[in-house]
């Protein structure tokens, strides 16, 4: 679980109730009219830019964001070099017994366990990439759509309000309900657009790259486990993934040493 997108979603949260009870009744900022022009207007504009399909899928890949951590590059690094020392002491039909935390890793295993060509390894992985990168987009573009519907709509409702209550000047007793109409719709668009569907586009995008560079580590490392490269190495090259400060602090150096002599 992201305790990142929860700690933001519960802080924000109490922020905004604080400070609709803190100014006054909470009642006041409650109109059905307003959800059903912001909350309706989103949906069905989603529906029509999107199938049906992208719009179920969005909301699977969304709970990635919230149920999904994913695994860091540098722990991945050391599971694939871990790899790399049993392939070159065992061989590679001893990857068929390992068992990957990751499931692309799993694949990349068994496509080096099975003997595999190189090129079609690492066709299949980069197409695997592909169209998993695809997919995320797809979602990330269902929930970047809505982010900027709701606000369009927001200011729909406020144009609404504004004709209900400049055709109803002579009664006095309309003109706060339409003006409240009217300001509510702007308010629910905006924090349905800031506040949900915009972070959760960008933080389904920072996941995306997350997947993405552990994928490329992954499809590099059986590339090299293929080609017999030895764990220092392969470790050196996947390096490359980390920024500088990751590599300082990387963890398993100290022992790859010891292990390289091992494995030989």
């Amino acid at each position: 679980m992201d305790i990142a997108t929860i700690i933001g979603l519960i802080s924000g949260t109490v922020l905004i109730v604080s400070a609709v009870i803190l100014g006054g009744s909470p009642v006041i900022f409650i109109n059905i009219p307003s959800a059903l022009i912001v909350v309706g207007g989103t949906i069905a504009v989603t529906f029509i830019k999107f199938t049906m399909s992208d719009v179920l899928n969005s909301i699977a890949v969304a709970m990635k964001a919230f149920l999904v951590k994913t695994t860091d590059a540098e722990a991945m690094i050391e599971e694939m070099v871990n790899f790399t020392r049993i392939a070159k002491k065992e061989g590679l039909i001893a990857l068929e017994k390992e068992e990957a935390a990751d499931p692309f890793a799993a694949k990349a295993l068994r496509y080096l366990s099975d003997g595999y060509d190189e090129n079609l390894i690492e066709d299949m992985l980069s197409k695997d990439i592909r169209l998993t990168i695809q997919r995320h987009t797809t979602g990330q573009n269902v929930f970047k759509g809505m982010g900027d519907s709701a606000p369009a709509f927001g200011m729909i409702g406020t144009l609404i309000g504004l004709v209900q209550m400049l055709s109803s000047m002579d009664d006095p007793a309309s003109i706060g309900p339409s003006m409240a109409v009217a300001l509510l719709t702007t308010l629910y668009g905006a924090v349905l657009a800031n506040f949900i569907f915009i972070p959760l586009s960008e933080k389904l995008a920072l996941r995306s790259e997350h997947e993405k560079l552990n994928k490329s580590i992954i499809v590099e490392a059986a590339i090299g486990i293929n080609r017999g490269v030895s764990p220092m190495v392969l470790e050196e090259s996947l390096k490359i993934f980390l920024s500088p400060k990751q590599r300082e602090h990387q963890p398993g150096d100290e022992n790859a040493p010891e292990a390289e002599a091992e494995a030989a």
